[in-house]
């Protein structure tokens, strides 16, 4: 080590010191200016809360979204940096039961990566690709990659011109829908989306389903799996975080499950993705922001939010010319059945369509419970033929004509004859509504326009 005495030996007379003195003043400041090698290796926690932990000493190199993994007892928990200060970062571990103390030990652990490969059908999963269906490990795939990942370029990506048959007859005919195509089911609770959604998994023209549990009932998973998609799991890779999981993986879970979708759709396969719910993603991305110090601008929530509804929402879709596609259905749980919340309106206003629930419709025993008049799709015309397309826009003015004259007709205020077009709306609309019902029981409708007309006719379904 040399000090400044040598220094002064090595520079001979006093003349000479100025120059030794100023190099050595500059090798000072040089190196107080560098980064320690130390600096950034890890942290040690500073401050605990119940919603998030400080961490000191990882300022200079950590990043949003990086990932840590902290000492907590006997184990490490992994988390994630979600804010960073100058003095310290925030991080949110992905358990909420990792508690460390005070001075324990974090260390920086990289990007979340998964690697999904072809073995990966048929199993169920939690948002950080750790297998929970008892059935061993997972077989990696050869190429990890972030679970959040950036969409293809606009003008890179296929068309979406190609319709499809989901085997719900009111969806197949009102609202059909194309291969690539993202549609929103909006409902309130209890209304039977979840129900829904699993029906539309048994659509044969997929090669793989992904299916997004995100903030669901634990009692539900199994139910969903082992009774609603009886006989399709072989095809579908299952995606969980329960309600009662941390918000982390909530959030995680969707983004885990389209990096999944994407991983099969750059096979070349034609891929369902389901999110059930994005509400309960939105939730959980608001908790996290909030723990971040972030202020809340709309109903409670921040600003990151809304940035981060559109990227997820966007990266399903079709893929590039000639290669697969995305189907995306994502279930909205509308709060307080307001249609305009502000998460409901943000997704409406993304998606290419939407299917509404309504509970009155429910309640009536209509299963689906869809309000055919206010459920669109962006891109039914390549759905419908001509002749089909007629007959839908015909279809649709008898039932707006039978459900804006409900009331009228309630209170006796109706008289057949008098209006020729309510006449016949009277006598069909019934029949239509009755052909329009399905359970998950039922087989798949191959033909839903000519169980319409069979139903019209007064026969039997066919």
């Amino acid at each position: 080590m040399v000090t400044v005495a040598d220094i002064l030996v090595r520079a001979g007379s006093s003349s000479d010191v100025r120059l030794p003195l100023e190099r050595l003043a500059a090798f000072v400041r040089r190196e107080s200016a560098a980064p320690s090698p130390l600096v950034g290796r890890g942290g040690i926690v500073s401050d605990v809360s119940r919603s998030v932990i400080a961490v000191r000493g990882m300022s200079v190199t950590a990043r949003l979204g990086d990932g840590v993994l902290m000492r907590c007892g006997d184990g490490l928990y992994r988390g994630e940096v979600i804010r960073v200060a100058e003095n310290h970062v925030l991080v949110k571990p992905f358990d909420d039961r990792a508690i460390p103390g005070l001075g324990a030990p974090v260390f920086p652990d990289g990007t979340l990566r998964i690697a999904p490969s072809l073995e990966w059908k048929g199993r169920v999963i939690d948002a950080l690709g750790t297998p929970l269906d008892g059935r061993g490990p997972l077989m990696p795939g050869d190429a990890p990659m972030p679970a959040d990942r950036a969409p293809p370029a606009a003008m890179r990506r296929a068309r979406v011109d190609k319709g499809l048959r989901t085997g719900v007859n009111v969806i197949d005919i009102f609202v059909p829908m194309c291969f690539g195509q993202r549609l929103g089911v909006f409902a309130g609770s209890g209304v039977g989306k979840s129900t829904l959604l699993a029906m539309m998994t048994k659509a044969a023209d997929f090669d793989t389903v992904v299916l997004a549990l995100t903030g669901e009932r634990g009692r539900e998973v199994r139910d969903m799996l082992e009774d609603t998609m009886a006989g399709k799991l072989e095809k579908t890779v299952t995606v969980v975080a329960t309600g009662d999981e941390s918000p982390m993986m909530r959030r995680l879970a969707p983004n885990t499950a389209t990096a999944i979708a994407e991983y099969f759709r750059d096979r070349g396969e034609n891929v369902l993705l389901i999110v059930d719910s994005v509400t309960r993603f939105a939730h959980a991305a608001r908790e996290v922001a909030i723990a971040a110090e972030e202020p809340p601008v709309s109903r409670g929530y921040p600003p990151s939010v809304f940035s981060q509804l559109p990227r997820l929402l966007e990266r399903a879709g079709p893929g590039l010319e000639g290669g697969g596609t995305i189907t995306g259905i994502y279930s909205v749980l509308v709060d307080g059945d307001d249609h305009n919340d502000p998460v409901s309106d943000a997704i409406r206003g993304t998606l290419d369509g939407h299917i509404v629930l309504d509970r009155r419709i429910a309640a009536q025993g209509r299963f689906p419970a869809v309000d055919i008049p206010g459920s669109v799709s962006r891109l039914a015309q390549f759905g419908w033929t001509p002749e089909q397309k007629k007959l839908v826009t015909q279809l649709r003015g008898l039932i707006a004509r039978f459900e804006e004259t409900r009331d009228l007709r309630a209170i006796g205020a109706y008289q057949s004859g008098n209006d020729g077009f309510l006449d016949q709306a009277v006598a069909l609309v019934p029949k239509i509504y009755e052909a329009m019902q399905q359970t998950p029981d039922m087989p798949v409708s191959t033909d839903p326009y000519n169980d319409l007309a069979a139903a019209l006719r007064g026969k039997e379904n066919a």
